[in-house]
């Protein structure tokens, strides 16, 4: 047990030397791009008088590394920061867009999960057949095709042709529930169809490898049918890579969906970091990507966790 902990410790403070390079990465790359939002707000005929004093007002004249310790000093106070276009608190602008991401990931993993785990268990059930083999041609498909080209299809298929559902996901904090699902089904789906892939290869290559396995043999011996074998005995042993992949899968749910919900016009992380971009309103980029960067980390931190958990290989190591 105390190896375990001692692992776990070491693994969380990689995780949060990670995030401080992480960190200081996105200040400087955000503190690099090009214009000024003073010249932004100003528009390009604005004299360099009036320029220099909204920079000063807005403290953006400050040296660079006073401004990167200000932005740091207020993370670990739990503030950051105000935006440079309205003024108003970003925590503030970036709580319901927040919300409306997670609720897209949620949506997304609760359909990509379920299926990629049932697409791989039927894979592995009709191994070497013409099922399996379109499963698998179909999975690779999907993770082959950027999430845009799959959008527009979908967009083509279900808002053009047969008009079930709204190409425009602009959802609100007044929707009702039923009208929020109804307008996250297509971005959800896109998602999805872009993540089940590897979860169900990953499935079916796991199941596989124990297939061979003398315990695998003894329950067939004993009469149990092939797909009791799969899903009670391999599968149950087959755990640790499939939640590793998933929990990978998860982190890209929430970090990738920046061009879903630019096509979608979701409103959302992604789409408020573009808009930020736009305007070079620095705070509100920095805290975007602050966000995006933690998820990740602390869901690949998380994947870490449950292998050393379920692996005993990995304790000893």
């Amino acid at each position: 047990m105390n190896n375990i902990a001692w692992l776990i410790t070491r693994r969380v403070t990689a995780g949060l030397a990670v995030l401080a390079v992480v960190s200081t990465l996105i200040f400087l790359t955000v503190s690099m791009l090009p214009g000024n939002f003073a010249t932004e707000i100003l528009g390009q005929d604005a004299t360099p008088e009036t320029v220099a004093a909204l920079n000063r007002e807005l403290g953006l004249d400050l040296p660079l590394h006073a401004r990167f310790m200000e932005w740091v000093g207020g993370i670990l106070q739990g503030d950051l920061g105000r935006s440079l276009a309205n003024q108003r608190p970003v925590s503030e602008i970036i709580v319901p867009r927040l919300f409306n991401t997670l609720f897209l990931a949620v949506m997304a993993a609760a359909m990509a999960i379920p299926l990629a785990l049932l697409l791989g268990l039927v894979s592995v059930l009709f191994r070497d057949t013409p099922a399996d083999r379109i499963l698998n041609l179909g999975t690779l498909s999907t993770v082959s095709f950027p999430e845009f080209f799959i959008a527009y299809l979908l967009i083509v298929l279900f808002a053009v042709k047969l008009r079930w559902l709204p190409s425009i996901a602009n959802v609100s904090a007044t929707d009702p529930l039923g009208v929020r699902f109804e307008k996250t089904l297509m971005p959800a789906l896109v998602l999805s169809l872009v993540v089940v892939g590897h979860m169900m290869r990953m499935t079916r290559a796991a199941v596989l490898n124990l297939m061979e396995m003398p315990y695998i043999e003894m329950a067939v011996l004993k009469g149990a049918s092939r797909w009791r074998v799969i899903v009670h005995h391999a599968l149950a042993n087959a755990w640790s890579p499939i939640i590793t992949v998933i929990m990978f899968n998860l982190a890209y749910l929430v970090v990738g969906v920046v061009v879903v919900e630019l096509i979608f016009v979701y409103p959302g992380l992604g789409q408020l970091m573009v808009d930020a971009v736009q305007v070079r309103d620095i705070p509100v980029i920095q805290a975007c990507s602050l966000i995006f960067a933690s998820t990740y980390i602390l869901l690949n931190l998380g994947a870490d966790l449950f292998a050393l958990v379920t692996n005993p290989k990995l304790r000893r190591r």
